[in-house]
């Protein structure tokens, strides 16, 4: 098993298809999988299942990964003593997030990190549900609440808070509600209630209120509908910038905080992937703090 194999079997895993593995590797799909066969024969078991949707490790696979990757970073090291380049850091990084974190606050934060680090590729992935780093969906993961597993770990990354919005049309049309009694009158936006992902994003059942009239799963959809003027909703402080129109309501009355933690896997311990972590930690918590002060002006 050499060290060229295991390179071949790190993209595919990670891209899970041949095709997207082709842009890394820079080496046709045939190719690919000519050498992830001969790897498997000289593993002696299957490594990934390969299906029309692409190629999903076996359990095999997630062993070896975990070894490969240790390899990978070993390698890294290596390369970073001999050149003296190790605050250098490159590869593909792929970051799974909850999308109101994606959409406002990793664009900008990864954008500052490539720019001192060019030879990173760095992948927001955003889903309307927990990110499976068991299954290497992505190599860190940023959720709204802490994991209770052994085989992940978690660091606070930063408190936000949110508060109730809609836009000025709307509240001049219909008017600010009084009090949080008046909210089950009142047209709500939210995620869609059977579709609530984490205990944590359940904002609205808390005051009584269990019809959502209009209803996302993603916030950055709820976020429009508030400024389209559909009514009241539940908006990250950090976003409110993004969105002129709207205006806070109950502020003294309605305000919520959440955590965002930052997850990778417990069993890996790779300084690239650490430094990185870093770097996510202090670019978010220093986003968050810009952008409520933003929001309170």
């Amino acid at each position: 098993m050499n060290w060229d194999d295991l390179r071949v079997f790190l993209a595919t895993a990670r891209a899970e298809s041949l095709t997207a593995a082709r842009a890394t590797l820079r080496l046709d799909p045939a190719t690919i999988a000519r050498r992830i066969a001969r790897l498997e024969q000289d593993a002696g078991a299957a490594l990934f299942l390969k299906s029309p949707q692409g190629y999903r490790l076996t359990e095999a696979g997630l062993r070896l990964l975990t070894h490969a990757e240790e390899a990978e970073a070993a390698l890294g090291r290596g390369v970073s003593a001999l050149t003296g380049t190790g605050e250098t850091l490159s590869g593909p990084i792929r970051i799974g997030a909850p999308d109101g974190c994606a959409t406002y606050l990793l664009p900008q934060v990864c954008a500052r990190i490539a720019e001192r680090h060019p030879g990173l590729d760095l992948q927001i992935l955003a889903l309307p549900r927990v990110v499976n780093l068991s299954r290497r969906e992505a190599d860190l993961a940023i959720t709204v609440s802490q994991p209770k597993t052994d085989r992940l770990r978690a660091e606070k990354l930063s408190d936000y808070r949110l508060s109730l919005a809609a836009s000025r049309d709307w509240l001049a049309t219909h008017g600010a509600p009084d009090s949080l009694a008046d909210l089950k009158s009142k047209p709500m936006i939210g995620y869609i209630p059977d579709m609530i992902f984490d205990a944590e994003l359940d904002y609205l059942s808390a005051f009584g209120i269990t019809r959502v009239p209009l209803a996302s799963t993603s916030v950055s959809v709820q976020l429009q509908m508030a400024r389209a003027g559909g009514g009241l909703a539940v908006v990250h402080d950090f976003a409110l910038p993004a969105a002129p129109e709207l205006t806070r309501v109950l502020i003294d009355q309605f305000s919520l905080t959440r955590t965002f933690w930052l997850t990778t896997h417990a069993g890996l311990r790779d300084a690239r992937l650490d430094r990185i972590a870093e770097l996510l930690r202090d670019g978010i918590r220093g986003e968050i703090l810009r952008l409520e002060a933003l929001a309170e002006i």
